[in-house]
């Protein structure tokens, strides 16, 4: 194979085609020193170019790295998930022969050690690795291919005993549908001939690739596990509960190489300090190496260690090390930087080589690194014992659904949760057994629940590289309090595994009816309106006479009727089924048409409205917020089932506007050109359009469409002129370095604020109080409309921070300001909502903001005596 790959290249030197300078043999990447076995094929030999030379596919990439597995005894792979776009994520597991016959009794024997009992030095360290979790972040994915060549064909007396003394956990692909966008975008603008020019539309990937197929950061995955990639590898990262864990990722291109511990004042409290410590040990060994090529680095700047929900830092408060390494980008292969020509096979070696200093590193503070993870695990039940919490109880009234997505999360965490044995009371609040559940602290996992579920609104520095604010119980607008010292043993039932399996209603006489307060109420009614039924939403309480007996339903509750159908009963019924099988949600077979409460039989008009399906169109790209698109996106393509038409802002033309019942107009650069603002404002007040608009799109909307002018904020007044500024009111002077710890003192650093939001609006049915948490991350606010005493259907409180950080003047400024508005339009309707209600994939709270905005939003009528537009 090498010979006739090197005759190729001959055939193409002479014919005056040569390859990129940028690539480079597999010697570049060989440690010195080190002896390969020659029968494991090299890169170049399977691919046919050197690494750097081109892009490696995906499916070469898999194939290449599940033949070093077949042919070394040192690997085993095996599959453990599939990405949205149906690819494989291989896993490996790398070590020596004798460890890989007794893999599964180490693998029990290090879960006991870090309990303490078994013996420090009684089981190999398992090392995690991960690479390319962001799909633009080429050498973060490429940097496996040498690493686990190295390990099948090194023949070496050191990495022998290494692979005696360690389990090396390798996730080779983590991000395989942003990867392959990535590989799709370069070869589109290849050439035999390197362009480094930065402008050249080769590098030019950077947002588009980093994501995965529903435009999500899955770096930002480890704590919300939406989707199904970091669902797959953290079932493998608990099943191994690494001592060290490294992640492997690319940033600006101007930027020197970095590796943590990162800056030490940025730190998560529930991470212990010995951790940086060994972390900063382990650096010594990237510095080693580093300096003996003279290379620049950094590793206590601009990254944190406060989100938990990164892959550096989650392992750190699961009792793991945790090491984020970034490296200027190369991106489409070489790029010319303010540090010279960067280059991809540059910083595949460097990656390569930081991987192998893990692993030294790591080895050479094996004890120490022992004692801590066992440490860290020991102290639990004497923090457990010294908190004024001892067990968290929550609960998700009416909505079966919303409970079960998390307590699956916790389960995923690792996280026991039980059953509710009996009522519980908590601050006026009772907890039914019926329907909540608690989760004791005295366990492994302690710092992760705590993580879950503590609110923080206070820091030591007010700058962030991701959220301060992750309460995932206000996130899912659950009922939760901590347990004190009425928490005891009895009160502690079942475990809880959240399944649902509720039964399908005999078939009705009459016809069927449905909650709107369970989660997956909007892709049940969704599945009645797209076969072509009817369907009614009650815009009041009532009763209804069901074969259950008589039960009480809240407003937007969906009513099925056999009348007027162009399906048979028999269909109906088997609608039915299958929307129960599909969503897990409860539907009543109703017996008769008269209800017990009074004006609202299931005729009454103006009791029961008619809701026809939504048609969804979702504006993307053109300086608009991806991650914002991509997750109402998700939320409706994945969660709801409902199709969502994908638009560029910027191209409109054309489009049949009377096919959409709705648009989405998400955050960031969201102004749309003159025609087609005069477009829209049509379609909304001629056609009947609703446009849903969140974030910059809500203020742009407000403006541009509702003619609602925001407020400016007051300036401090000037000394007048010829007269000395007196000291007190003179402008401040500050130290140049200090800017960036004093610009970021008014930021939100992606915090939880609490909004009172009417739940008698169309808008707010299905939520069991008015108390919903939503995610802020920015700090303009929405204007009050003016002569519609009804259109604010949410605002912020009066003390709107529940965790996370705000300073005093932003709490402040947006403390009874609207959160959404919900208005008539003409013959349409205009939502604002000035938040991301569906940020990350996790609000499950506030996503029913965005579901009933769909859904529910023909229902929003005109205040008597209307307003002027």
């Amino acid at each position: 194979m090498k010979q006739l790959v090197r005759a190729g290249l001959g055939l193409c030197l002479l014919a005056g085609v040569t390859a990129p300078a940028s690539a480079e043999p597999i010697g570049f990447f060989q440690v010195e020193g080190v002896t390969y076995d020659s029968a494991i094929p090299t890169p170049e030999e399977v691919f046919g170019f050197e690494i750097g030379e081109r892009p490696v596919r995906h499916s070469q990439m898999v194939d290449y790295l599940r033949q070093l597995a077949e042919l070394s005894d040192r690997i085993d792979v095996e599959t453990i998930g599939y990405s949205h776009e149906h690819r494989p994520i291989l896993f490996f597991t790398i070590t020596s022969p004798d460890n890989h016959a007794n893999l599964d009794e180490i693998r029990e024997t290090h879960l006991e050690r870090r309990l303490g009992e078994a013996e420090a030095d009684s089981a190999p360290m398992p090392i995690w690795l991960n690479y390319g979790v962001h799909g633009a972040e080429s050498a973060g994915m490429d940097a496996a291919i040498p690493l686990l060549y190295h390990y099948a064909a090194a023949d070496d007396e050191a990495v022998a005993e290494t692979l005696d003394e360690a389990v090396l956990l390798v996730t080779a692909i983590f991000n395989p549908d942003g990867h392959t966008r990535r590989i799709d975008h370069v070869n589109t603008f290849w050439g035999y001939t390197n362009v480094s020019d930065p402008d050249h539309a080769q590098h030019d990937l950077w947002t588009k690739a980093r994501t995965n197929h529903y435009w999500f950061d899955l770096n930002r995955q480890w704590l919300l596990l939406t989707q199904p990639e970091p669902q797959a590898w953290i079932r493998k990262w608990h099943e191994w509960k690494p001592m060290v864990s490294a992640d492997f990722h690319e940033m600006g291109t101007d930027s020197p190489f970095y590796f943590h511990p990162g800056e030490p004042a940025r730190m998560n409290p529930l991470i212990p300090d010995t951790a940086r410590e060994l972390t900063l040990g382990i650096a010594q060994h990237h510095v080693e190496w580093l300096d003996s090529e003279a290379r620049l680095y950094t590793s206590e700047q601009g990254f944190d260690n406060f989100y938990i929900g990164k892959g550096s830092t989650y392992p750190q408060v699961n009792g793991s090390l945790g090491i984020l390494f970034e490296i200027g980008a190369a991106r489409g292969g070489e790029i010319e930087s303010e540090r010279g020509l960067v280059s991809h096979a540059d910083n595949v070696r460097t990656h390569f080589r930081t991987s192998l200093t893990t692993v030294q590193g790591s080895l050479a503070q094996r004890e120490a690194i022992t004692d801590f993870q066992r440490g860290f695990f020991e102290d639990v039940a004497q923090l457990a014992r010294q908190d004024s919490a001892r067990a968290y109880v929550f609960s998700a009234p009416g909505d079966a659904s919303r409970a079960a997505r998390f307590i699956e999360l916790l389960r995923q965490h690792d996280i026991a949760v039980n059953t509710l044995a009996r009522d519980v009371e908590v601050d006026g609040r009772t907890y039914a057994a019926a329907d909540s559940f608690v989760v004791d602290l005295n366990q492994a996992q302690y710092r992760m629940i705590r993580g879950l579920f503590d609110r923080l609104t206070e820091f030591e520095e007010n700058i962030f590289y991701d959220v301060s604010g992750w309460t995932l119980p206000l996130a899912y607008d659950l009922d939760y309090a901590p347990l004190g010292g009425q928490f005891s043993a009895n009160l502690v039932g079942d475990a809880a595994t959240g399944a649902m399996a509720p039964a399908v209603p005999p078939r009705a006489s009459y016809g069927y009816v449905f909650s709107w307060t369970d989660s997956l109420a909007p892709r049940a009614l969704y599945s009645v309106l797209d076969a072509g039924l009817f369907a009614r939403v009650a815009t009041e309480p009532f009763e209804a006479q069901t074969t259950d007996g008589t039960l009480e339903f809240a407003r937007g509750s969906v009513f099925v009727p056999l009348a007027r159908q162009d399906m048979g009963g028999a269909d109906i019924h088997e609608l039915v089924r299958s929307i129960t099988d599909d969503t897990g949600i409860r539907v009543h077979a109703v017996t008769s048409g008269f209800t017990p409460t009074s004006g609202a039989d299931f005729g009454a008009a103006d009791v029961f409205r008619t809701v026809e399906r939504p048609e969804v169109l979702v504006l993307f790209d053109d300086g608009l917020a991806s991650y914002d698109a991509g997750e109402v996106w998700w939320t409706l393509d994945y969660r709801m089932r409902v199709p969502v038409t994908l638009r560029q802002k910027d191209d409109l033309g054309g489009l049949d506007w009377s096919r959409y019942t709705h648009m989405v107009l998400v955050g960031g650069n969201a102004a749309l050109s003159e025609s087609a603002t005069g477009r829209v404002n049509q379609w909304i007040t001629e056609q009947g359009g609703t446009l849903i608009a969140t974030r910059q799109g809500a203020l742009w909307a407000q403006s541009a469409i509702l003619g609602l002018e925001a407020g400016e904020d007051g300036e401090a007044g000037e000394g007048e002129s010829g007269e000395a500024v007196p000291d007190e009111t003179r402008p401040e002077r500050l130290d140049f370095a200090d800017m960036g710890v004093r610009d970021a003192e008014h930021i939100i650093g992606g915090a939880l604020f609490e909004t009172d939001i009417d739940i008698t609006n169309p808008i707010g049915y299905g939520l069991s109080d008015r108390q919903l948490a939503v995610n802020r991350n920015m700090t303009a606010t929405l204007t009050r409309p003016d002569g519609d005493p009804y259109a604010v259907v949410s605002e912020y409180t009066d003390a709107p921070l529940l965790s996370g950080y705000a300073s005093d003047r932003r709490i402040g400024e947006i403390a009874g300001t609207p959160a959404v508005v919900a208005r008539r339009h003409g013959q349409g309707s205009v939502v604002l909502i000035a938040d991301n209600p569906v940020f990350r994939g996790t609000y499950a709270g506030s996503e029913r903001v965005l579901t009933n905005a769909i859904f529910l939003s023909g229902l929003l009528d005109r205040p008597f005596g209307d307003y002027e537009e």
